[in-house]
């Protein structure tokens, strides 16, 4: 690794080292997710420093989780036994320029690959808005950034290496395994400890950032597709009052045929003055810089500087996935429950996501639509109103965020997944006895209360 490299990449992991303390956890000290809403049931975390001792490890546990940088909202990674961390597997292993792939190590975050790919000439076709989290996390629960043209993290993948319950390394690659891929990507931490994984890359590319105020919401009814695809990455925030766009953040990729030519009017709203948060009362000075100052990709397609609190931080997420050819009614269908959810809401984001190919995606062989929900702390309140947007999104066969809150029950997702008992197999043939179940698993993918 370059010297220039490798202290950028270590001044990144020291920034963002406040986020991700579990480095330095103390044994019996309760662990909390990222926002602080969730307590996990055990404080009992093992450290592992190699592969090696990963797989020795596994095949003398009778039941544990893998407990990565802690951004899911839900129960996904909680365990009543105890954790395994992989903080120490962040290295990169491989960088293949012949086949544009890199292969990293498990625990690497995505903010410290990008600074690697960069300095390298290389890049990802998108991130999410919070580079703090890891890969393996991100793919897992197919986290996703933003563009019409752009699917999720979990669609770079190209190959991934994991250890089973009986502590074996099993390997599986997009161009030789086929549904067995498709289904093992986005795995739910299900499947095994996944200890590395390869993604596809591309020369590095420089981005301009533009923002603009107050977009009447009237407009998206008959130009959603347009102005979503008026970037290569596109975001909408609402308060959803007064049926009011707050910001329309355009990410667009400089010196392209087509990229965003700045107007000082977009579709009736106003360009930005100055840099903003997608909150308007908080300080812009985490968001990634604005205004069209062209910069590296991985220091504009997220929202928010590695190294600094990201989003609000104190907060709740949840997050539905709809047809984007149904966006608008979709987003209107919301729109009518606004007096409920603007009292509990600090923001709500709208994106586009291309469609993947992978069983457990909510992006699964569909174009979709985001729209995700940051909530104040105010959990009895956002519990009440979540079954009422998942009822109202219902008619558009709207799916969650796996890592993020909500109330659908296993039958619904069953419907919405088509694949579900296939997957429940799958995950049965790599932990027969169900070592990397937990509550969320058994609830929402095998529709039991308890581990079975």
């Amino acid at each position: 690794m370059k010297k220039r490299t490798f202290l950028k990449l270590s001044s990144v992991m020291m920034a963002g080292s406040a986020l991700s303390p579990l480095v330095d956890w103390a044994q019996g000290e309760k662990i909390t997710n990222w926002a602080g809403n969730l307590t996990y049931s055990s404080s009992l975390l093992h450290k592992a420093a190699s592969i090696e001792e990963i797989r020795g490890w596994v095949r003398n546990q009778p039941h544990f989780k893998v407990l990565g940088t802690r951004h899911c909202f839900n129960d996904i990674a909680d365990s009543k036994d105890e954790f395994l961390s992989l903080g120490a597997l962040n290295k990169v292993v491989a960088l293949d320029k012949a086949n544009h792939t890199v292969t990293v190590e498990a625990g690497m975050r995505y903010g410290e690959l990008a600074v690697f790919l960069n300095d390298n000439g290389y890049a990802l076709h998108n991130l999410a808005s919070l580079p703090h989290i890891s890969v393996a996390g991100g793919v897992a629960t197919a986290t996703h950034g933003s563009g019409v043209h752009n699917g999720n993290l979990s669609s770079a993948v190209m190959g991934m290496e994991f250890i089973t319950a009986a502590g074996e390394t099993v390997n599986l690659s997009r161009h030789r395994d086929g549904d067995r891929f498709l289904a093992a990507v986005v795995h739910l931490g299900g499947i095994g400890v996944v200890t590395k994984i390869t993604l596809s890359i591309q020369p590095s590319y420089q981005v301009r950032q533009y923002v603009y105020e107050n977009l009447p919401m009237a407009q998206l009814e008959h130009h959603f597709d347009e102005i979503m695809a008026a970037g290569y990455s596109v975001s909408l925030f609402t308060d959803w009052r007064n049926r009011n766009i707050n910001e329309v953040w355009i990410k667009s990729r400089a010196g392209e045929d087509g990229h965003f030519a700045t107007r000082p009017e977009f579709f009736s709203a106003h360009s930005a003055t100055k840099d903003l948060h997608p909150i308007r009362a908080n300080s812009a000075e985490n968001c990634t810089p604005q205004m069209g100052v062209p910069g590296p990709w991985h220091e504009r397609l997220p929202h928010f500087k590695m190294g600094f609190t990201p989003s609000n931080g104190k907060e709740l997420q949840s997050e539905f996935f709809v047809p984007r050819e149904q966006s608008y009614a979709a987003i209107m269908a919301v729109e009518k429950l606004h007096e409920s959810i603007s009292r509990h809401l600090f923001i709500t984001e709208v994106r586009s996501i291309a469609a993947d190919d992978f069983w457990m995606s909510p992006c699964g062989h569909q174009h979709s639509t985001a729209i995700h929900f940051t909530w104040k702390p105010e959990w009895e309140a956002v519990h009440r109103l979540l079954p009422q947007i998942e009822q109202a999104l219902a008619p558009f066969h709207a799916k969650p965020h796996w890592g993020k809150l909500f109330t659908m029950p296993h039958g619904r997702l069953a419907e919405l997944y088509p694949r579900m008992k296939d997957f429940q197999s799958l995950l049965r043939h790599y932990d027969p006895g169900g070592k990397f179940r937990n509550a969320f698993l058994n609830r929402n993918i095998f529709g039991i209360g308890e581990r079975g």
